[in-house]
């Protein structure tokens, strides 16, 4: 891997990018900046198209942030992590051999980060052709993460975006390739997620009880036994509906309805 690296910056502040590259300027034997990204979505073209040797990434940034970033690259450059995180967690994370740089960056800092980078290129080690990053690294990334409290989910409808309170949602329901959202009073809205990522970014009064259906249990009105290890559940909405869950969700169905 010559010298300079090939490093992308990766913020939602204009402002700390071009103090970044200020910085980056004292070390250009080290470092040369070929682009930069406000966001995450922006931040993962980027790389995939430049292939970049390092990148300064930011935490929370619009549209995908650093987590949800670097879970979807399919190759995995050298990462700097630029965060407001405290020291305490940022020495947890050296400790992992992943470096982190506390904002607002100072120079003595980014100089050290500059050596450590250079003597991981020339050993040569295999840490050195990808990111650092375990999975014990990984998890306490995502513990870190603070888990955004959400209150609707926004539908399309006409020109418009409506916002559905989670409190009037009766469950989703996947049909062929689409999810659609189903309210207490009967209507019926197409959404823009998949089962997956819904039942990650709810919270635990959504349940998921088949491949093709998750609920929100606090609209569960009975609950009755089915065969093949399924129950049937009637909900309260305006229709009343009725709906099976999946044979091998049986054992997260009783308990997280306590059954």
């Amino acid at each position: 891997m010559p010298f300079p690296l090939k490093t992308l910056l990766i913020d939602d502040e204009p402002l700390a990018i071009s103090r970044l590259r200020r910085l980056l300027d004292k070390h250009s034997d080290t470092f040369t900046v070929i682009g930069d990204a406000t966001n995450g979505a922006e931040g993962l073209t980027l790389i995939e198209t430049r292939q970049p040797d390092v990148i300064f990434l930011d935490i929370e940034m619009p549209l995908l942030n650093g987590f949800e970033m670097l879970s979807k690259l399919t190759a995995m450059p050298m990462v700097i992590f630029a965060t407001a995180y405290d020291q305490y967690a940022i020495r947890a994370f050296e400790e992992n051999s992943v470096d982190y740089l506390l904002k607002p960056i100072e120079a003595e800092r980014l100089a050290r980060t500059a050596q450590k980078i250079r003597a991981l290129v020339e050993r040569n080690e295999p840490e050195s052709r990808s990111n650092p990053m375990t999975e014990s690294v990984m998890r306490l990334l995502a513990q870190m993460q603070p888990k955004k409290e959400i209150y609707s989910i926004s539908v399309k409808t006409g020109e418009k975006i409506r916002l559905v309170p989670l409190s009037d949602i009766a469950f989703f329901e996947a049909e062929e390739k689409y999810v659609f959202l189903s309210t207490v009073d009967g209507q019926k809205f197409l959404t823009s997620y998949t089962l997956t990522a819904l039942a990650e970014k709810l919270p635990d009064t959504f349940v998921r009880v088949s491949r093709s259906v998750l609920v929100n249990r606090q609209k569960i009105s009975e609950v009755h036994r089915h065969f093949d290890g399924k129950y049937l559940l009637a909900m309260s909405d305006k229709k009343s509906t009725k709906l099976t869950t999946g044979s091998t969700y049986g054992d997260t169905v009783r308990q997280l309805l306590e059954l």
